[in-house]
């Protein structure tokens, strides 16, 4: 899955499509410590309408200076590739699934965020 280039997080509402899809969350500067290694992932989120599962994830978030990035090819136009809103969600959580795993088997554990 491809996606578009990271905004911040407080922006996200500008720039989150209200349609079936995934996100992920990123600090902006240095890298979260886990068992196995350092990323600068903090969360990955998928949903029915990524608009408001971002929202949600930033208001359970408030002032943190992260960022954000969604997969912009889920849309209308994966939608009618996919045939139906069931078979897009469908795909949109195989993709989620695949990236969560590898992450939880390259760190050790599911992203995070930081603690302060």
């Amino acid at each position: 899955m491809i996606f578009c280039p990271w905004y911040p997080l407080a922006q996200a509402a500008e720039h989150t499509p209200a349609h079936p899809g995934m996100f992920q969350i990123r600090v902006r500067t240095g890298l979260v410590s886990y068992p196995k290694g350092r990323s600068a992932m903090v969360h990955y989120g998928r949903g029915d309408d990524v608009a408001a599962e971002v929202r949600g994830f930033a208001a359970a978030h408030p002032g943190r200076d992260w960022l954000c990035r969604h997969a912009p090819q889920v849309g209308d136009e994966a939608i009618a590739e996919a045939g139906s809103d069931e078979a897009l969600r469908a795909a949109v959580e195989h993709k989620f699934e695949q990236l969560y795993t590898r992450f939880r088997q390259r760190f050790g554990t599911p992203p995070r965020p930081p603690e302060d």
